[in-house]
């Protein structure tokens, strides 16, 4: 541990006394259930408890025979346990007081915005807002005006403009293949942002260790696929775990799921019509602005796209189509070799174990409508999901160990990318 770090701990203890606050996740608890209490009857039975979202809500489910983790408000707590003891079931609570731990790394996050404000680069130090993540993308493209182009896509629903870089080793070779990765999805995964800086920064910064991935194929990445959201999180403990865009439904709820918007198999098995659920299809297919900006990308590379990478958070899962149903590709052997790449690789450098597979059947549910399968579906040979490593409470890794989840996604990404270009060479 750095010295930096153990300076930060002693100074949080200040802040215990204004931590006792009560907050929106004050007394929740996050349940931990064994994969190996996935029998039918079961899991039957826990889909209908978690229906009711004002009292559950699951981070992750029974994903490749990993524990389940679930998330229980103060008042349901009895009867949850009371369930788990009626069907023979062990668990662990993994954590006691969501709103505590989430009040503490709110405070933490202050602080290092303190004391590591932008200046020019983004490091693993913190996590950074949508307006600093802007602003390094327009100040690489400053610096490296050969190799590297912005470019605005699109703006959200409240107006913040939504751009990718292009990243290119310079010599100016039109029509090369292309590796489109985005991040952000949903608002509370502050770490796939994070992970596609880190991207960025080894594309740009490195070319002499990263020449072969740049020498027949550029790379465009869009850091933040929904800003508004990822904004909101970072205004309060309160906020911390929005999943949603933040555009108003008919309803009194506000918030798409932009990973259900897509206009492929849309509101289908794994998505709600109900505008209050944290998988709201939404009103129609793209009625989201962010969710559109990205099926625009996929249909303008469609032609020269040969891997779409979204990254989200978290259960340490690299998906593949379909998401809509449990059938699978008849290329399914072509995902899962370049998936199983990045997996060896993760595993051999890190020792972390991810699971590969089709995302219906690998996570035990169906989400349609979601960008992966619209890609797939549009062309791109290779589309995955990475669900990046659990951390905090989950979706919040604390900034702690955030160089730590974001060079091991490195070595995942550069594998299968390296696979790719082996599979699908220039024409």
């Amino acid at each position: 541990m750095s010295v930096w770090w153990v300076l930060l701990a002693l100074s949080c203890l200040s802040f215990s006394a204004g931590l006792q606050k009560t907050n929106r996740y004050e007394g929740y608890k996050i349940y931990e259930i064994s994969g190996k209490a996935r029998s039918l009857s079961f899991s039957e039975t826990l889909n209908e408890l978690v229906k009711n979202a004002s009292y559950y809500e699951v981070f992750s489910g029974f994903n490749g025979g990993n524990p389940a983790q679930i998330m229980v408000h103060p008042h349901e707590q009895v009867n949850f346990v009371q369930l788990m003891d009626d069907n023979n079931v062990d668990y662990d609570i993994i954590n006691r007081n969501v709103g505590l731990t989430l009040s503490r790394q709110f405070e933490t996050n202050q602080m290092l915005r303190q004391w590591f404000p932008y200046n020019g680069r983004l490091g693993t130090e913190r996590y950074y807002s949508h307006e600093e993540i802007n602003q390094f993308i327009e100040d690489l493209a400053v610096k490296y005006p050969r190799r590297v182009f912005l470019k605005t896509v699109g703006r959200s629903y409240e107006n913040r403009w939504l751009k990718t870089i292009t990243i290119t080793n310079g010599d100016a070779r039109r029509n090369k293949n292309v590796i489109l990765v985005d991040g952000g999805f949903h608002a509370r995964e502050w770490i796939s942002p994070a992970a596609a800086i880190y991207l960025i920064n080894q594309l740009v910064e490195n070319l002499e260790d990263n020449a072969d991935l740049l020498q027949d194929f550029d790379w465009v990445i869009l850091p933040v696929v929904n800003p508004d959201g990822y904004e909101y999180t970072q205004l309060s403990a309160d906020t911390r775990m929005w999943r949603k865009t933040r555009q108003p439904s008919s309803s009194n709820c506000i918030g798409t799921d932009p990973n259900r918007n897509f206009d492929f198999h849309w509101n289908e098995e794994g998505a709600s019509d109900d505008p209050c659920d944290d998988t709201f299809a939404g009103a129609k297919a793209f009625s989201e602005p962010e969710a559109l900006v990205v099926g625009d990308l996929i249909h303008s590379y469609a032609d020269r796209g040969q891997m779409y990478l979204t990254l989200h958070s978290y259960g340490s899962l690299i998906l593949y189509p379909w998401g809509w149903t449990a059938a699978v590709p008849d290329t399914e052997e072509d995902l899962k070799e370049v998936a199983e790449a990045g997996k060896s690789a993760i595993l051999e450098a890190t020792g972390t174990n991810y699971t590969v597979g089709p995302s219906t059947t690998t996570i035990n549910y169906a989400a349609s409508g979601a960008s992966d399968d619209y890609a797939f579906n549009a062309g791109f040979p290779i589309s995955f999901t990475m669900e990046l490593p659990f951390g905090g409470t989950g979706f919040d890794p604390p900034a702690s160990e955030i160089d730590r989840i974001v060079k091991e996604t490195w070595v995942g990404i550069a594998a299968m990318a390296r696979r790719v270009i082996q599979k699908y060479p220039l024409a």
